[in-house]
């Protein structure tokens, strides 16, 4: 095993974790602070998702194609950054849409390219085990920086989160450079076992056809319509009407991180160890019953201490979603020569539903109530496990 390469993997999850995903949940407190409205704030993070869209299915055939991938991931992290930075320092309409844009662009590669690094290293083999790692350290990266967050927003403000996120990025740069590109087999890599001299059989137009991916992709497409808004509503719920709690909102939304990121370590070290025990899928149905929870619990209750069985439920569902969804894919499309295509499909579909939350939710909350759009994410949520039970089991998705 390639073991300097592994660890430096290891590393790289931790450091990038916070980088993919841009501010996050601190964008919806930065732009209330400059007198942005939950409607506007909604439409910022959902046309920096769509504008993701369009490069997820590329990416997945591009890390396929190339025997770059260290080279594509330090690119899209200074890219990540840069735009991040600009909108720090002007937080207009203009700036905030290009950063948001850029950032979903460049964010849709770095989960094809690291599975793909993943898989040319380790093979089918030790795939899952190591992707259990890799999860368990991005999430603890999410965490670690999370918790610093929280003291630096409560000292310095929510604009120290800049500053964390350009360190990281600097970080995840040099550990995916310590990663040896001789240690990664490229044919292996996309689905293909060289040393069998496997070709690639199956197009990727034949692979759209297939109802496995298709159920796959809706049941997470709906998954991430219902998920992807809650933790922002939250925190805009807060900042919002905070006035009488002790945390600032900045803090509030760094524990909503570090309790949720907390759950996923441990959670995904237990399915990466497990799922071929359970199966594939018993394991969405438990994700995907934990999220209508989830959101009904936001719905009914509003005090600010509801952030811990929310985003504990939270842990639970993203850390086995996280490693169950690779492993799923890896295993049932090996030998096509296009696993991280297919990725690139499946993240193309949570994409959508992950881009259209935040705007859903903003426009329910401008028109409704708090509570009525978590009840509304809920019953999406219901939708996406019923389509899973049904189809899921007609084609015999729980094969390992």
């Amino acid at each position: 095993m390639r073991l300097r390469s592994l660890q430096a993997l290891c590393l790289l999850n931790f450091f990038i974790a916070d980088v993919r995903d841009g501010l996050g949940p601190f964008l919806g407190i930065f732009l209330v602070s400059h007198n942005w409205k939950a409607e506007e704030i909604g439409l910022m993070m959902t046309l920096g998702g769509l504008a993701g869209l369009i490069a997820t299915f590329p990416s997945g055939l591009i890390v396929d194609a190339t025997c770059h991938k260290r080279m594509i991931l330090i690119l899209s992290s200074m890219l990540i950054t840069l735009s991040t930075l600009a909108l720090w320092y002007f937080p207009t309409t203009g700036i905030v849409t290009t950063a948001q844009i850029i950032t979903g662009i460049a964010a849709a590669i770095v989960a094809p390219a690291i599975t793909g690094l993943t898989l040319g290293i380790t093979g089918q083999k030790n795939f899952l085990k190591q992707m259990g790692r890799n999860e368990a350290f991005n999430h603890s990266g999410n965490m670690s920086v999370a918790l610093i967050a929280a003291v630096t927003c409560w000292i310095w403000g929510t604009d120290s989160v800049f500053i964390l996120m350009t360190a990281m990025a600097t970080c995840a740069i040099v550990c995916t450079f310590a990663i040896n590109k001789n240690d990664v087999d490229h044919d292996v890599a996309r689905g293909i076992n060289s040393s069998e001299g496997t070709a690639v059989s199956v197009s990727v137009m034949g692979l759209l056809k297939r109802p496995e991916l298709i159920v796959i992709g809706v049941t997470l497409l709906l998954f991430h319509l219902a998920n992807a808004a809650q933790l922002p509503l939250l925190s805009m719920q807060f900042a919002s009407s905070h006035m009488n709690s002790l945390l600032t909102p900045g803090t509030y939304a760094a524990l909503t991180v570090a309790i949720s990121q907390a759950v996923m370590i441990p959670v995904a070290l237990v399915t990466a160890r497990y799922a071929s025990t359970f199966g594939y899928s018993n394991l969405f149905v438990v994700a995907l019953i934990v999220l209508p929870i989830r959101a009904a619990i936001a719905c009914l209750w509003s005090d600010e201490f509801i952030i811990f069985p929310v985003q504990i439920l939270d842990g639970i569902s993203a850390g086995i979603l996280g490693v169950a969804v690779p492993g799923l894919i890896a295993s049932m499309f090996n030998g096509t020569g296009h696993i991280n295509a297919v990725l690139g499909i499946v993240m193309l579909l949570q994409g959508v539903g992950a881009s259209l939350s935040p705007g859903l939710a903003g426009y329910i909350v401008s028109n409704k109530t708090w509570s009525f759009a978590f009840a509304s994410l809920s019953l999406i949520a219901l939708f996406a496990l019923a389509i899973w039970i049904v189809f899921g089991r007609r084609y015999k998705l729980n094969k390992n």
